[in-house]
């Protein structure tokens, strides 16, 4: 698989678990029988691959010659700033925590859905 479709599926990969790390926080919000040190730790691997999606486009448009639209760039690096601002408020609202993460975390995956849509996407 070259570098490109490394890249959107990645992308896509980031979609989904954002996504359900979302949905599973939320839903921890109100029911505590779903609370669980997995749930840090899947929406951790979920915001390590942001990370990872955006150094590999990185890699990929240095090593390819190819430049992607600047709006392609911008959300990318947004949704990586989204997932630092989530990091440094999570011990600030302990209350809200679950909230925090799971509005964070559809956030982030609508902000990977919109890059993945857009063009060089």
């Amino acid at each position: 698989m070259s570098l490109g479709g490394l890249h959107t599926v990645l992308g896509w990969v980031v979609v989904v678990t954002s996504g359900l790390v979302g949905v599973w926080a939320l839903v921890g919000h109100w029911v505590e029988a779903v609370r669980s040190r997995w749930l840090w730790r899947a929406t951790a691997v979920s915001q390590i691959l942001v990370g990872l999606q955006v150094v590999l486009g990185v890699v990929f448009q240095q090593s390819s010659g190819r430049q992607a639209p600047g709006i392609h760039e911008f959300y990318g690096f947004l949704t990586l700033i989204s997932v630092a601002i989530l990091y440094s408020y999570r011990m600030q609202i302990p209350k809200w925590r679950h909230l925090l993460y799971g509005f964070g975390g559809l956030f982030i995956m609508g902000l990977a859905l919109r890059t993945v849509f857009l063009p060089g996407g």
